[in-house]
């Protein structure tokens, strides 16, 4: 770990973050809420948005991809400048599994996998994806399967999944009303900024898919065990983790934020657009007005390293739960700033 990260942790302690992504400014402010959960304020600032990589380029770096898989990619152009005019706190870490458990413990709310009755996706070894209709990598979806099950073992200080984005809002609500203060989910441009953390790059430290093995926890060698038949695009070597890692086993980035990328695919405020990034206001972002599905970011703990870089969008139905997604939390600055 290196000395900034190290840094980081144990001001944590103290309720102040140590290293800054701005050098000569104020050291980040880090609350703790009602839950347990952590969150690092982020000063604002403005960056540059998305990735116009030609599929040249993406080749080069990702040799064992089809050429179609790049050209999916085109909604992450044209790059953009975007401002940041607000500080806001975002969760240092994903919800885990035990904050989940407090909320719907207090709250009385029942996850959609569980209301609905048809549950959510989960790992099975005996189950065949080929055989599936869909196709699917993960059997479901099936009322063995929720938040509190994905087919593997986790405990509370896991990520949550199996977690809708109607879930997410239902918890933000939630805490707004007992903490007094505004919980949402991020925006997709407070998203990537705050993943970016004053980097350009595919990654939070460069442009290097292998990096991947000591910041995230990805697809790698230990996952494609399960999976042999996409062993060509495991990260080749161990991140320690086969399924979901507890939070903050990996170094933060340099706001202070943990697994930003991988671990859990994290829903947004967004509706998905494709031509969105063409007509994006300077500030402060909002994303389409409607749309069919949500966005959601960062990666997994099964994610391929070409879908684990910063600025790779992916959706969903705001109904969608499965064994790779869970959420992080913004809440906004207050008045008396906290």
């Amino acid at each position: 770990m290196n000395t900034c990260a190290a840094a980081f942790l144990m001001a944590s302690l103290l309720g102040l973050a140590a290293c800054s992504a701005v050098p000569g400014a104020a050291p980040a402010l880090v609350i703790e809420n009602s839950l347990g959960m952590k969150f690092v304020r982020v000063p604002a600032g403005e960056f540059l948005m998305g990735s116009d990589e030609t599929p040249a380029a993406l080749a080069r770096d990702y040799p064992q991809y089809a050429r179609q898989r790049f050209a999916e990619l085109a909604d992450e152009a044209p790059v953009h400048r975007v401002r940041i005019s607000r500080d806001f706190f975002l969760g240092q870490h994903e919800v885990t599994v035990g904050q989940f458990r407090k909320f719907v413990e207090a709250s009385g709310y029942v996850p959609e996998s569980v209301a609905d009755g048809t549950g959510g996706y989960g790992y099975n070894p005996a189950y065949d994806p080929a055989a599936s209709r869909r196709g699917d990598l993960f059997e479901g979806r099936d009322p063995m399967y929720s938040w509190r099950n994905p087919g593997f073992a986790q405990d509370d200080s896991h990520p949550v999944l199996n977690v809708t984005w109607n879930d997410a809002q239902a918890m933000s609500r939630w805490l707004s009303r007992q903490e007094g203060a505004t919980y949402r989910l991020p925006t997709e441009a407070e998203w990537e900024y705050a993943c970016r953390a004053g980097s350009s790059a595919r990654y939070p430290a460069g442009n290097d898919p292998q990096q991947l093995l000591r910041i995230a926890n990805t697809f790698d060698a230990d996952a494609a065990a399960y999976w042999p038949a996409l062993g060509a695009y495991a990260q080749p070597g161990s991140d320690g983790s086969a399924f979901t890692a507890p939070v903050g086993s990996f170094p933060p980035n340099a706001f202070g934020l943990h697994d930003m990328l991988g671990n859990a695919w994290e829903w947004t405020a967004d509706w998905h657009g494709e031509a969105y990034y063409a007509v994006s206001p300077l500030a402060d972002p909002p994303g389409p007005a409607d749309g069919s599905v949500r966005v959601r970011r960062g990666g997994s703990w099964h994610s391929w390293a070409l879908y684990s870089r910063c600025s790779y969008r992916n959706w969903n139905s705001p109904q969608t739960r499965y064994t790779l997604v869970g959420m992080r939390l913004l809440r906004e600055v207050g008045s008396a700033g906290r």
